[in-house]
């Protein structure tokens, strides 16, 4: 048997590369999407169309609504149906987080030119930042999970009941979720690199690590935003 072992570990060690390049593919393309969503809405004049309706509806029936299609999105996603459908499921999930954005980004262009650009960089250097410290540590973050399902858990609670009683959650509580975001992004990544995902799960994973990035974003522009006032 050793004697296979360096052709195996070759064979492991290529299957391991192929499912990275995929998962950072994805990834890629579901940042490129998002943009490219987001562009055409403000350029179209869909953007006025979706802050009009998200105006006129609770924002709790759309955080509801959302997390709804999300979880269909994710569940379309998994390894186990076809590949058409993992895409869709994808595609699905970007346009979502493209959607709920708008009125956000409606308010900061208006109220805070330049803002999102400088947000996206912040971002997107969190990200490559949190990325290195997985890659270059080595170390395992699964024990986040407990703190991201109950953060999780929390960071809901807080925004029905900012809804319910007409209240701003405030600065410290944007700070929490990007926290959270981080911690997200550290425990995905690791499960990557770990081997925490099987090999045909690359787009499953993609749609985490962008869920975290689009989490860290919502809320970066946000504290910018209060930056600005």
């Amino acid at each position: 048997m050793d004697s296979f072992s360096p052709s195996l570990d070759r064979d492991d060690a290529r299957a391991q590369s192929s499912f990275l390049t995929r998962v950072y593919t994805h990834l890629v393309l579901a940042i490129l999407l998002f943009v490219g969503l987001e562009v055409w809405f403000f350029q179209s004049g869909i953007a006025n169309t979706v802050v009009g309706i998200f105006s006129g509806v609770s924002w709790l029936v759309v955080l509801g609504g959302f997390m709804l299609l999300s979880w269909v999105a994710t569940m379309l996603a998994a390894p186990q149906v076809s590949r058409p459908v993992q895409y869709a499921g994808f595609a699905l999930y970007v346009l979502l987080q493209a959607l709920i954005t708008v009125p956000l980004l409606a308010v900061a262009d208006s109220s805070a030119p330049g803002v999102i650009a400088t947000a996206a960089q912040v971002t997107i250097g969190g990200f490559l930042l949190l990325t290195g410290v997985v890659v270059l540590t080595g170390k395992d973050f699964s024990f986040l999970r407990t703190f991201l399902i109950w953060g999780g858990l929390f960071g809901l609670g807080v925004i029905v009941c900012a809804v319910l009683f007409k209240f701003d959650p405030g600065t410290w509580f944007s700070v929490a979720m990007i926290l959270l975001a981080g911690g997200s992004v550290l425990y995905t990544t690791s499960g990557i690199l770990r081997g925490g995902y099987s090999r045909d799960a690359d787009i499953g994973a993609a749609i985490q690590l962008f869920a975290g990035i689009a989490l860290m974003f919502w809320y970066v522009l946000r504290i910018l935003m209060g930056s600005r006032r």
